[in-house]
């Protein structure tokens, strides 16, 4: 199952599961990011990291390797 750091700039997919049960994970299942929603990547910076989110009718900045995290479905 792709990873949301797969997805394209401009591209929406549904959040499929948030991996582990560390802080990390629990924290971006507080901003939202639980399974069910659908999440558009709206950019990122130049470099790459981090990436900008747009769910929930709010726009959220995660680093690319916490968005590894999340697995998604298109």
């Amino acid at each position: 199952m792709p990873s949301l750091n797969e997805v394209a700039v401009g591209r929406s997919a549904r959040v499929a599961d948030v991996t582990g049960s560390d802080a990390t994970a629990i924290r971006l299942l507080e901003m939202g990011l639980t399974p069910g929603v659908t999440v558009k990547v709206v950019a990122a910076a130049p470099l790459g990291d981090p990436l900008e989110l747009e769910l929930r009718g709010y726009r959220l900045s995660i680093r690319r390797h916490d968005a590894a995290r999340i697995a998604v479905a298109s």
